[in-house]
């Protein structure tokens, strides 16, 4: 079998991040790339993130939750990437849609943590009793891969899609709701876009952070007290373009909203 170039690969990946230049579908060229070989190039571009532009990893998002997704992509579970220093963005904040490539965005439920999580075995009230608050979120993903032609392996490759997230302006206590039923409304120019639940991820977003404690459990890994997770959207991803503006709505949780410049 063709052997799969792990170092030029991220070495394109990184560049294509930095130039906010897209590549060609990795999965198409080397059809031979592994999950655990993509998973390997996320980690190798994240480790030059760290080392040369002095990011630090402060969480990580949980993708590819939805049925409808995962039989998109033909997988039965969902992924993950990393969230970084040079990611976040303030409530309200103005985005320049020219330092990203296709820019979508999509509303989802943050869980801050107050102790760490560690797999496997662990529950939805496991995740509940370790986080100190949820907070409404809006997650802007972005392909490095060219027009979104994106495999499994790709979007893996390419930190699970994402490129910057704004946490919203209120935190609460995930005990006093019943998450599974929050209802998110996300507005575009002031026009509902898109509604969804809190079931929209994994069934319930908890079992979501769950599900990624238990994985990276599996590899001597833990989620960090203090970290962000994004635990998944809750519908549809919405293109943005320069001038929009969004905003998403969480029943008993607070908003967000992001403006495009």
């Amino acid at each position: 079998m063709q052997s799969t170039p792990i170092e030029q690969l991220s070495d394109e990946l990184y560049r294509a991040l930095k130039d906010n230049q897209p590549i060609a579908p990795l999965s198409e060229r080397h059809p031979q790339l592994t999950l655990q070989q993509a998973y390997e190039l996320q980690l190798n571009v994240l480790a030059r993130r760290q080392r040369e532009n002095g990011e630090r990893v402060i969480g990580k998002k949980i993708g590819v939750t939805s049925q409808v997704v995962m039989e998109q992509l033909k997988v039965d579970q969902p992924d993950f990437g990393h969230l970084t220093s040079a990611m976040l963005r303030a409530d309200g904040a103005a985005i320049a849609v020219a330092d990203l490539i296709a820019p979508k965005a999509e509303g989802e439920i943050a869980f801050l943590l107050k102790e760490d999580l560690r797999g496997p075995g662990l529950t939805v009230a496991d995740v509940l009793r370790a986080t100190e608050c949820v907070m409404p979120c809006i997650e802007i993903v972005d392909s490095r891969i060219r027009d979104w032609q994106i495999r499994i392996q790709d979007t893996v490759a390419d930190n699970a899609s994402s490129a910057l997230f704004v946490l919203g302006d209120a935190a609460v206590d995930p005990r006093e709701l019943e998450l599974g039923l929050v209802g998110m409304t996300l507005e575009l120019n002031g026009e509902i876009a898109s509604t969804g639940a809190g079931a929209a991820a994994l069934g319930h977003p908890a079992n979501a952070v769950a599900w990624l404690a238990n994985t990276l459990g599996g590899f001597g890994m833990a989620l960090e007290a203090g970290e962000v997770i994004l635990s998944g959207a809750l519908s549809a991803m919405v293109p943005v373009k320069a001038g929009d503006n969004l905003r998403i709505s969480l029943g008993g949780i607070g908003s967000a909203s992001v403006r495009f410049t």
